[in-house]
């Protein structure tokens, strides 16, 4: 800094004033000095300018799988709110291993993060809670928070279950499959719950499978294509839209139509499911929205200085969109049902 202000003429503060707040610097030294910082090639050290302000201008987010498309679109939310803040999100990846999560949360308490965003395998972890003894503040995301001393987004899984199920049985299903697991993941039993609520006269069949990708879809759905025809779902609620796309898959090579010998309908509405071969009716999660008022509730208690900060779990209220995979429009066409949640 001191370089770049001998070359550019001015003092150093104004150096500082030019990389940290330029619009209290006029035009012309503006201009000279960002010259010589060019010039000199003067890239500053962040890692000094956080010690010296005493806090970091980073985000950590820690998701389940950076392979489904939920979790890509609930980590843009989180970053355009991070630009909106001038701060950037380090983004990490537990793979549903609750080892490697914990070695991530390690690692983010290290580098002294300004807060973590996480989808946690477990909300009791004492990883967790080690960050916030060390007062990193962590917001649960896609998660309910049991407890009132932290803050959660969430969606009402019971609610995006029951919708799925008095669609399915107003389509004259009495033979329902849900595909999903592993059950230790709330929403996977939140969205079976509320399946059973939606459709209380339908015999529910669980298919639980490993994972909630296309590959267990697939495996989910020559399980039920095996099974005989009088004891067959005529319909299947998966607990994600990678599983439902899988059975979609595996159902159509199989010579099964879809929706005639068995209706199908996703979890999430990632972009994939109205692309689908046969456009797949899904519960649509606001998953940029989730990104970003968890961001924002993370910054809120990250810049409370005075302890003033009240924690709150915002739930969202999920919609089903029908399209043609469980009887709705032919085509690309879409029918949307919101029906009664919480919010």
């Amino acid at each position: 800094m001191k370089e770049v202000a001998h070359r550019a003429g001015v003092s150093v503060g104004t150096v500082s004033n030019v990389l940290n707040r330029p619009g209290n610097v006029n035009e012309d030294t503006l201009q000279r000095v960002r010259t010589a910082i060019s010039e000199l090639g003067y890239v500053r050290n962040e890692s000094a300018r956080q010690l010296r302000a005493g806090h970091s201008r980073t985000i950590g987010l820690v998701v389940l799988d950076v392979a489904n498309p939920f979790f890509t679109d609930l980590a843009r939310g989180v970053e355009a709110l991070a630009h909106d803040a001038d701060m950037v999100v380090t983004l990490c990846n537990s793979d549903n291993d609750g080892g490697r999560q914990a070695r991530h949360l390690d690692v983010l308490a290290q580098q002294r993060v300004r807060g973590v965003l996480i989808t946690p395998l477990d909300t009791h972890a004492p990883s967790i809670q080690h960050l916030v003894d060390h007062g990193i503040p962590v917001v649960l995301v896609d998660r309910g928070s049991e407890d009132a001393t932290r803050c959660s987004v969430s969606v009402d899984d019971v609610h995006g279950g029951r919708l799925a199920g008095a669609h399915l049985a107003g389509e004259g299903h009495d033979r329902i499959a849900f595909v999903g697991g592993p059950f230790d993941i709330r929403q996977v039993s939140d969205r079976l719950e509320g399946l059973r609520a939606g459709a209380p006269q339908a015999d529910v069949q669980v298919v639980e499978v490993n994972g909630l990708s296309v590959a267990d879809g697939r495996e989910a759905a020559r399980h039920v294509i095996e099974m005989p025809v009088d004891r067959r779902p005529t319909a299947v609620l998966c607990a994600n839209d990678l599983i439902a796309l899988g059975m979609l898959q595996e159902v159509v090579r199989a010579g099964l139509r879809v929706p005639e010998d068995l209706a199908l309908v996703g979890y999430d509405d990632i972009d994939f499911a109205a692309a689908a071969v046969v456009p797949l009716s899904s519960v649509r999660q606001p998953r940029e929205q989730l990104g970003r008022a968890a961001a924002e509730l993370l910054l809120e208690e990250a810049g409370d200085a005075a302890g003033q900060h009240i924690h709150r779990q915002v739930v969202f209220r999920p919609e089903l969109v029908v399209r043609t995979s469980s009887g709705g429009p032919d085509g690309f066409g879409t029918e949307t049902v919101t029906g009664e949640g919480t919010a």
